[in-house]
């Protein structure tokens, strides 16, 4: 076999980044995050029922500086995964293929899941649903 200097298998050294590699990694990514913030939303549901004195402190967990930041990143990795998964939906049809196509759709799906969580804690922070 010839000696070529390249890599024998494709890793990340070798492909130039695109939104359609980063909107694959996210997704995946997010099905992680996802998964592990269910356990706070777990949690948050069991202090709830297990009286007022529980949910207090979950409240001062959740309501901390660092709290609100893991809610939020929680949110928008909830909103990226459905925004992405109904693209893949639709490209479980056949369409979205074409790379542009697929380039803003890819696209898309990370404006959408910015914008739907910032609604989301613009609501919960102004107060507006008391």
């Amino acid at each position: 076999m010839a000696q070529t200097g390249r890599p024998l298998s494709p890793h990340m050294q070798v492909y130039k980044w695109q939104v359609q590699m980063v909107s694959s990694i996210l997704h995946r990514a997010t099905g992680i995050i996802l998964a592990v913030g269910s356990l706070i939303i777990t949690w948050g549901l069991a202090s709830l029922a297990a009286g007022p004195e529980a949910y207090a402190s979950f409240s001062a967990c959740a309501g901390s500086p660092l709290g609100l930041l893991v809610l939020i990143g929680w949110t928008l990795a909830f909103f990226y995964h459905l925004a992405n998964g109904i693209r893949h939906l639709v490209q479980d049809t056949g369409k979205g293929y074409a790379i542009a196509s697929f380039v803003r759709s890819s696209w898309t799906s990370i404006v959408v899941a910015i914008v739907l969580t910032a609604a989301v804690w613009a609501y919960v922070l102004t107060g507006s649903h008391a």
